[in-house]
This record gives structure tokens, sequence and C-alpha cells, in this order.
């Protein structure tokens, strides 16, 4: 069972990596895991991997230098993870003891404050947009209906059969326009949350686009962590909002040659969805080696009608929607050649 010191670490916001005299790692917290993208049974005892640089100088230099009486302070520097990410962080190294006993690394992910109040942004943004759409489809539908009324009523009063057409029109028309609206509603019953695997969802959306696209022309990997633990939620929902994702990457995939989906599944410890913070989320992120989105389309990717030209432009706002009722959220990066939507999802405590 972890110490109450352990645990104490572990609660921090701020990874905190302890180094001993032969510059070996001796201990990182959960936060310094996140942060550099390693796991602690693999790393204590060891050295760090070269390839992890801040500001561009290896992890272990900066330790050297505290242990000769060196104060280092970086601030807002480039951390390069372990998997090659870029992320910006403040790094204090400081030697503690006698005889050059420990060396504490603080690292503290200052874009992390960006990307909270982003997505709090969105979060928000999403609730505003599902009560105008609620407001938007009750003063549609109501006169629309009436519309279809009298469409009929007055198709049974024709006296000329021929003049059917046009109230047929009408009534179509109408039938198609509530449609409309009942799809940018999205699904129209309440969540039904069971214990499931993430992975579950996965696998089925994957069969789906298999057997709905072919595999001849587009590759889809998986790469998953099986220590994910079991989530709740609602499997359909939680499917047709993965499915939504993955059939745009296809679109977007459209007679490109090396077609390539990834679907990499990992956890986040300590990690903040909005403004609230969870010990442990389940990320997973679909990636496409497609052409990127428009930049003018970033901003507003997740509204509903947006669309870079096929498609209702309903999908992603309608996953984004699935996605909210978890108490999770959808984050997208895209440039030309890796397009990675990444849901994030909060998992029992």
């Amino acid at each position: 069972m972890p110490c109450p010191e352990t645990r104490i670490l572990d609660s921090l916001a701020t990874g905190v990596v302890v180094f001993d005299a032969q510059l070996r790692v001796s201990y990182l917290n959960q936060m310094a895991e996140a942060l550099l993208g390693i796991s602690a049974r693999h790393v204590v005892g060891q050295h760090p991997e070269p390839h992890i640089l801040c500001d561009g100088e290896e992890i272990l230099s900066l330790v050297r230098l505290a242990q000769d009486g060196q104060v280092i302070s970086k601030r807002s520097a480039g951390l390069r993870r372990a998997d090659g990410a870029l992320i910006t962080v403040d790094c204090v190294v400081t030697h503690i003891g006698e005889e050059r006993a420990n060396t504490i690394v603080e690292l503290n992910q200052v874009d992390r404050q960006l990307r909270i109040h982003r997505e709090t942004q969105l979060i928000s943004q999403q609730a505003a947009t599902r009560d105008l759409i609620r407001g938007l489809a009750h003063e549609i539908k109501n006169p629309l209906g009436g519309l279809r009324g009298a469409a009929q009523l007055l198709a049974a009063e024709l006296p000329d059969p021929e003049l059917g057409e046009y109230t047929t029109i009408i009534i179509d028309e109408a039938d198609r326009l509530k449609t409309l609206v009942d799809n940018m509603l999205g699904p129209n019953r309440r969540p039904e949350y069971r214990s499931l695997n993430i992975h579950h969802v996965l696998e089925r959306v994957r069969n789906l686009v298999i057997a709905e696209y072919g595999s001849d022309h587009i590759d889809i990997v998986r790469d998953y962590d099986p220590s994910i633990p079991e989530l709740v939620g609602d499997m359909d929902q939680l499917i047709q909002a993965v499915l939504n994702i993955v059939r745009n990457a296809v679109r977007a995939l459209q007679g490109q040659e090396s077609a390539r989906i990834r679907l990499r599944t990992r956890i986040a410890r300590n990690f903040t969805i909005g403004d609230v913070r969870y010990r442990l989320v389940a990320r997973v992120e679909i990636q496409d080696n497609g052409p990127g989105i428009p930049e003018s389309l970033r901003e507003t990717l997740f509204l509903p009608m947006v669309t870079s030209g096929e498609g209702t432009g309903l999908g992603l706002s309608i996953a984004q929607s699935l996605v909210t009722q978890h108490k999770g959220l959808i984050e997208c990066r895209s440039r030309p050649g890796d397009t990675v939507f990444t849901i994030l999802l909060p998992l029992p405590e």
C-alpha cells in the first residue's frame, strides 16, 4: 500500500522526479508519468531515456548541473516527451541533501491552463448550442406540424386529383425539415449507463467501418492499452460518437494512397476536463494521415451544420454532445498528414 507521502505527491498537479546520486530515477509521481509519457515501473532504478529533452537539453544534463551546485530554472521550456510529443513546462531542478544525495526535478505544464480554458469554453459552447437548437426545434416543429396538417386537409378537398402532387411536395418537404431538426437534436433517448470496455466500442466501430467501406484501400491500425479499466457509459451512444469521427476520417481519405487510421488508447492520470479534475481518464485517439482540416473550420468544428462540403455537418456536433453526456470531451488537432481526434472519458474512482 502506498505511504501517505506518496499519495500526497501523486495528488499534485506538478510533476516530481527524484534522482539518486548515480543519476538513476528513484521516484516519480503520477503527474510526472503523464507529462513525460513514461511508466514508473519501467523507469525507476534506470536512467531516463536520452530523447526526453527539456529546452533542448537532456534531463540528465540538467541534473548533473544541479549536482555541481548550479541553480536550474527554465520558464516556458519545450519538453520533448518519450513519445515525441512537445509540451510547454516550467522546469526547476534542485539538489538536496549532502554528498549528492538526491536531486528533484519539478515540472509544471504551463500550457495546461490554456488547455483547461479552451476546454471550458468548448463545453460552454456545446451547452449553449444545444439549448439554442432545442429552442429553434420547438419554434420550427410547431409550424411544420400545422403546415403538414393543412396540406393534408387541402389534398382531401382538391377537385382535381392531379393538383395533389403539389400538396404531396409540401408534406414531403415538411417531413424532411422535421427529420433535419431531429437529427440536429441528436439521440432522443436518455443514456443507459453500464460498465463497459472501451476496446469493445472501438472493435465494434472498426468492424462496422470495414463492412461499410472495405479494407482494400484503408488500413485501420489498433494500438490499445489493455490495462485501461472499464468505464461507465452507454455502449450504443459511445459507438455512435466514435463511428461519426471514424466515418469523417474515411471520407477525408477517399482516393488517397496509403490511407491509414490509427485507433489508440491510453490512460491519463490526474487529468482535468473542463474545470473538473479526475484521477484517471481514458484517452481514445482517432488519427488519420489525410489532408487535414482547413484552418478556417477548426474553431467551429463541433458546431452543427459546419462541413467541408460532404455530409450534413452534424456528425461531430452529435459526437461531442454524446461524449459530453458522459462528462467527457472531444478535442482535435490537425495538420496536413496528421489529424487526431481525442476522446477523453473519465474512469471510475
